[in-house]
C-alpha cells in the first residue's frame, strides 16, 4: 500500500466519523417480542422489545452499542401504510405510525444519514397489493434524545416492487448503495434491480438494470456476502444465482445462476433465505418443498462456495415437517449464524395465541462454525433460548454497518487527497511478532475516555473487534493473529474523541 492510499483511508475515515459505524449491528429485534444485543460477545443476551412481525423487521444500535431505534410491519391490516418505528424504551415514536409498508418479509432497511450523526434513513416498501418504494427519515436529536420521525413516506417510486431490499457501504466506506427490485411478475426472463446511491442528506436516482434472467415470482431475497462484493438472489420460486456487484459504480455484473427458476408447480426449491459464513466460502439456505397449500418439508442446507459443482455440495443440516417450518438465516456481529422457526399453531396463524409456547418458537437454531464444512460448523438446533420471546419466519434485515472502505479501489468520491497532505501525529503503534503470533497494539496521547479497537483487511472486511480501557491518555492491546491470514491489515482505533489508523504486515 503506498501512502496515497494510507491517507486515503485515514482522512476518509476522519471526515466520515458521522457515517462510521461501529458497533451498529449489536441489535436484533424480531418476531414476537424477541431481542439479542449481541455487545456482550461471545454470551450474547435476550430482552424483551415490542416487535410482533411474522417478518420484516430492522432495528440499529448507537455507536456504544445500545438500542437506538426498530421498525416492523404488521400482517393482517391491509392498508400498505403498516410500519411502525420504536424509540429504545419500545414505545412508538412520535409520528412513527402510518408508514409504507406491508406485513411481508422483507420490505424495511435502515440507513445512517451519511452526513449526519443523529439522522437516518428508513427505507420501506409495499409489494403485491400497494405499489410504491419510499424513505421516512428519523431525526435522534428530537424528542429528548429518544428520536421522531422528521419526515414520512417521501417516495421514490410507485410501482409494484418485488419483497426484497438490500444495502451495501460504497467503496468510500461513507456513503451507501440501496438495491431493490421490480416485480416481474409473469415477465419471463426479466429481472430488472433498482440501485440507489445515498449520500449527504440526498437518495439519487435509480441506476436501474436488467439481468437477462427470470426473477418471476414476488418474493425474493437479496443477500450480500461479507466484503459486498457478491449478491445472492434468491426467489420463492427456486432461483439461486449470485450476482457481482461494484461497490464504486453500483453496477451488477456476471451472474451466475447455480439454480434456474421453477415457473409452474409443484415447487420443489421454495427458497426462503440465505446468509454468507463471514470468509465467504459457504452459503446457508432454507427452501421448502412446496405443495398445494402448505409448506411440507423445510430444510436447511449448507453449500461449499469453493466446490467445483457448488449445487452438488449440497448438504441438508436440518430437516422440518409441518406444521413447524424453517424461517430466516443471519449472519451475527458474533460469527455465527442464527436460524427461525415458525410454527402454525391453528389459524390464522399470526400473531401466535398467548398460551402457544414450544422449543421450535421460544429458541433459534445456531451455527457456530459457519466457516466450517459439513458437521464441523457444528450446528446445533434450537440451542439459543429467548428467554419467553417466540420467533416467527424473519430476522432483522440490517445491512453490514461495520463494512470499511474498499482500500485501493480509487473511488473517494467525498475527500480529495494528494500527497502534500500532512498526515497526523502518530498516536499509534502496531508491532506483530510472527513467532508469538501476536499484534502488540499502544496508543498514547488519547483524548477519549473510552472506545473500541478493530482490525479490517484491505477489502474493508472485518476481521476483529473489541473494547479497550483508556488510562491516562493511553491503551495496550495484544491481539491474537492465529485465525487470521497472512498480508496486510488496517488497525483501527476508534474512541469517543478521535479515530486513529495503522498498517500492519502478518507475514
Amino acid at each position: 500500500m503506498n501512502r496515497h492510499v494510507l491517507v486515503f483511508l485515514l482522512i476518509s475515515l476522519l471526515n466520515s466519523l458521522a457515517g462510521y459505524s461501529q458497533n451498529r449491528n449489536n441489535i436484533w429485534c424480531f418476531g414476537d417480542s424477541s431481542g439479542i444485543n449481541f455487545g456482550t460477545v461471545p454470551n450474547p443476551v435476550t430482552f424483551s422489545s415490542s416487535v410482533v412481525s411474522r417478518g420484516s423487521c430492522v432495528s440499529i444500535a448507537d455507536t456504544n452499542g445500545d438500542v437506538q431505534f426498530y421498525a416492523h410491519t404488521r400482517s393482517g391490516i391491509g392498508n400498505g401504510v403498516t410500519t411502525l418505528v420504536f424509540d429504545s424504551n419500545h414505545q412508538v415514536m412520535p409520528n412513527g405510525t402510518n408508514i409504507k409498508g406491508e406485513g411481508w418479509y422483507n420490505e424495511l432497511l435502515i440507513i445512517p444519514d451519511p452526513g449526519s450523526n443523529h439522522e437516518y434513513f428508513l427505507f420501506t416498501k409495499g409489494t403485491s397489493t400497494s405499489p410504491g418504494f419510499a424513505y421516512s427519515k428519523i431525526d435522534m436529536n428530537l424528542n429528548g434524545g429518544q428520536g421522531d420521525v422528521s419526515q414520512k413516506n417521501v417516495f421514490l417510486n410507485n410501482i409494484r416492487n418485488a419483497d426484497c431490499l438490500t444495502g451495501i457501504k460504497h467503496g468510500n466506506g461513507h456513503d451507501w448503495w440501496v438495491i431493490s427490485k421490480y416485480s416481474n411478475v409473469n415477465i419471463p426472463n426479466f429481472n430488472r434491480f433498482y440501485v440507489y446511491l445515498v449520500t449527504n442528506n440526498t437518495v439519487h436516482p435509480p441506476i436501474i438494470q436488467d439481468l437477462n434472467n427470470s426473477g418471476d415470482f414476488d418474493l425474493h431475497q437479496l443477500v450480500f456476502n461479507a466484503v459486498g462484493t457478491k449478491l445472492m438472489q434468491t426467489t420463492a420460486a427456486g432461483l439461486m444465482q449470485e450476482i457481482d456487484f461494484d461497490r464504486c459504480t453500483g453496477l451488477l455484473s456476471n451472474a451466475v445462476v447455480y439454480f434456474a427458476e421453477q415457473l409452474s408447480p409443484p415447487y420443489t426449491r421454495y427458497y426462503w433465505s440465505s446468509a454468507y459464513s463471514s470468509d465467504d466460502s459457504k452459503l446457508y439456505l432454507t427452501t421448502a418443498l412446496y405443495n398445494v397449500s402448505f409448506y411440507d418439508t423445510t430444510r436447511l442446507i449448507q453449500y461449499d462456495l469453493n466446490a467445483i459443482d457448488i449445487p452438488a455440495s449440497a448438504d441438508t443440516l436440518l430437516e422440518e415437517k409441518y406444521p413447524t417450518q424453517i424461517g430466516a438465516v443471519k449472519l451475527a456481529p458474533d460469527g455465527k449464524i442464527y436460524v427461525t422457526t415458525y410454527h402454525y399453531f391453528g389459524f390464522p396463524g399470526y400473531p401466535y395465541p398467548d398460551t402457544s409456547y414450544n422449543q421450535y418458537v421460544t429458541n433459534l437454531s445456531v451455527i457456530n462454525y459457519p466457516d466450517s464444512v459439513g458437521a464441523s460448523c457444528d450446528f446445533q438446533p434450537y440451542s439459543f433460548n429467548l428467554g419467553g420471546s417466540r420467533t416467527y419466519y424473519g430476522l432483522p434485515n440490517n445491512p453490514n454497518y461495520d463494512l470499511g472502505p474498499l482500500v485501493g479501489s480509487g473511488c473517494d468520491t467525498i475527500t480529495a487527497i494528494s500527497e502534500t497532505h500532512s498526515e497526523p501525529a502518530i498516536n499509534l503503534y502496531v508491532y506483530h511478532d510472527s513467532m508469538w503470533e501476536i499484534a502488540f497494539v499502544n496508543a498514547k496521547d488519547l483524548k477519549g475516555k473510552y472506545g473500541t479497537i478493530a482490525i479490517y483487511d484491505l477489502q474493508g472486511k472485518l476481521i476483529f473487534k473489541n473494547k479497550i480501557q483508556i488510562q491516562k491518555g493511553m491503551c495496550t492491546s495484544d491481539i491474537s493473529t492465529k485465525s487470521i491470514s497472512k498480508g496486510i491489515y488496517v488497525v483501527n482505533l476508534l474512541t469517543d474523541k478521535e479515530i486513529l489508523n495503522k498498517k500492519f504486515l502478518i507475514e
